[in-house]
């Protein structure tokens, strides 16, 4: 690579910078992922799945999935489960209820699709002391409840958030769910990092969050959860996991992320083209968010000043990325003293080795995963001009991807 750039090194010394510091952050994440752990439940704790959990999944159009999961759930012995649907939906959810426990799932439902309205609902009829919100196809271990209690424990902790990985739809994994599991390993990582580094995270994901019930309870909570908006004229439905981590952290209730395998659910991801509709949905989500974190809220500066930093870099990263090929591509015009081919076969074995590194805790569990590595590089570029598309849409606040559901724009 000396060579390469040596006829306009000053040139390319910004573009080593920015190389050196990515890598520099990306290795001190993984010490940190390296060094955490996760809480471990007591051998008397103080709250009992059977006594203090109710489960709230919000949905609208549960299959086969749901009793799967269901299953899952009901291993981890909570108290109750309650599916929130739309009234049009109340019988076939109804008659899968009863098909899978009816003496311990319960049926609620609400006028029109809205999966915080369905989430409030749920919030209402709930009597426990911790409440899990799941999705409807979110499979857990039978230890997941016993892992989300034990954080519990501390008194200052409101929220907790479990590790995640893909259910495969089919008898092998498509290349887009094997894209899913690269984007969530990387999340993992991230997300057990921030939580030793300053115990903070940016997202506690929807597809599974426990929260201290009275914390949900509170009207003011209800209203600003089911009432925002926007740039003050577009209502939000998705991006409720969002909400409810930047709640946590404007009432100083502390999070903590249980990342281990006893605390790992399976999701179904889209797997054809459709997933890049909800990684776009996903993409606009965070824009919103974090633009209100760092420049409306501004409580996440002083308390988790590493959460801060990593919104603010993942800024700029379509930018950085998009930094290689431009310049790859202004060599090839310069008439560089090396032939085009020569510079981007160095630039692809560029790629390919640092991509290999920073998915290595990925395709050490899962070696054959290697083959999908080209897709990933083109899913990364795909993706950082996916994200300036998504800033500049933000006043989208559909789903994308769920057919019934409800995109309120007033």
């Amino acid at each position: 690579m000396l060579y390469l750039t040596a006829d306009f090194f000053p040139i390319f010394v910004p573009l080593g910078v920015i190389g050196f510091y990515r890598y520099l952050i990306f290795f001190i994440k993984l010490i940190a992922y390296g060094v955490y752990r996760p809480i471990r439940p007591l051998e008397k704790p103080i709250y009992d799945p059977e006594k203090d959990v109710t489960i709230v999944v919000p949905t609208i159009d549960a299959g086969d999935e749901f009793r799967e999961a269901a299953y899952s759930w009901l291993a981890c012995n909570p108290k109750e489960i309650l599916v929130v649907t739309e009234e049009v939906m109340r019988e076939p959810i109804q008659e899968l209820a009863n098909s899978v426990a009816p003496d311990k799932i319960k049926v609620y439902t609400v006028p029109k699709a809205s999966k915080r309205e369905q989430m409030a609902e749920g919030i209402r009829h709930t009597n426990t002391d911790i409440l899990v919100f799941a999705d409807d196809d979110a499979i857990w271990k039978p230890t997941m409840l016993q892992y989300i209690l034990a954080c519990f424990e501390d008194e200052s902790i409101g929220g907790v958030g479990t590790s995640q990985g893909v259910k495969t739809l089919g008898k092998r994994q498509t290349v887009w769910e094997v894209l899913a599991g690269f984007r969530l390993t990387i999340r993992n990582i991230e997300v057990a990092a921030s939580t030793h580094i300053d115990g903070g995270v940016c997202c506690i994901s929807g597809r599974t969050a426990a929260y201290r019930t009275v914390i949900l309870k509170d009207p003011s909570f209800i209203h600003n959860f089911t009432n925002d908006y926007w740039r003050g004229k577009y209502k939000l439905n998705s991006g409720d996991d969002k909400f409810l981590t930047r709640w946590m952290i404007s009432h100083g209730w502390r999070t903590y992320m249980q990342v281990c395998k006893e605390a790992q659910l399976l999701s179904t991801f889209k797997d054809n083209w459709r997933f890049l509709l909800q990684v776009l949905r996903w993409t606009r989500n965070t824009w919103r968010s974090d633009f209100r974190s760092l420049f409306t809220e501004r409580f996440l500066w002083t308390t988790h000043p590493f959460v801060s930093y990593t919104m603010i870099d993942k800024f700029f990263n379509p930018l950085t990325l998009l930094s290689g090929p431009a310049s790859v591509v202004i060599l090839c015009f310069l008439q560089y003293h090396l032939p085009e081919w020569n510079i981007l076969v160095s630039y692809l074995v560029w790629l390919m080795l640092t991509r290999l590194v920073k998915l290595s805790p990925h395709l050490i569990r899962y070696p054959q995963h290697i083959i999908c590595l080209p897709a990933f590089l083109v899913f990364n570029f795909y993706f950082a001009l996916m994200k300036l598309y998504a800033l500049f849409t933000l006043n989208v606040t559909g789903w994308g991807t769920r057919k019934m559901a409800v995109e309120q724009n007033k």
